[in-house]
């Protein structure tokens, strides 16, 4: 099971972004979280792009953290064209979560943000 402090450290991070979006943009991206009991993942959200897709926003993997519980650990996964998830090789796994959100705000590679 996720700590729920950590669980609160990822959502006021992505409340905090939601918040930082400039008004013109906040009915065209918005980010969200899908929690598991061992992962959170990060989505970009878009509105439909075109007339008749419906009216549900389309949900696009950004990037995962998965807990282990054993170790007490998290790592960090980046997200394929294919939308897999293949481990950050470049962040070491770490019990301190908001290490690795840095890692992706920072995102010195562009493989989460582009």
């Amino acid at each position: 099971m996720i700590p729920d402090l950590d669980l609160a450290r990822v959502r006021k991070w992505i409340d905090q972004r939601n918040a930082e979006m400039p008004p013109r943009a906040r009915d065209q991206i918005r980010f969200e979280i899908d929690v598991t009991d061992r992962t959170i993942t990060v989505l970009e959200c878009r509105p439909p792009w075109r007339k008749g897709l419906g009216t549900e926003w389309t949900r696009f993997p950004i990037c995962r953290f998965r807990y282990t519980k054993v170790r007490r650990q998290w790592s960090l996964y980046w997200r394929d064209r294919n939308l897999k998830f293949h481990e950050y090789d470049l962040a070491e796994p770490t019990p301190h979560l908001d290490a690795l959100i840095e890692e992706v705000k920072l995102d010195r590679t562009g493989i989460f943000w582009g």
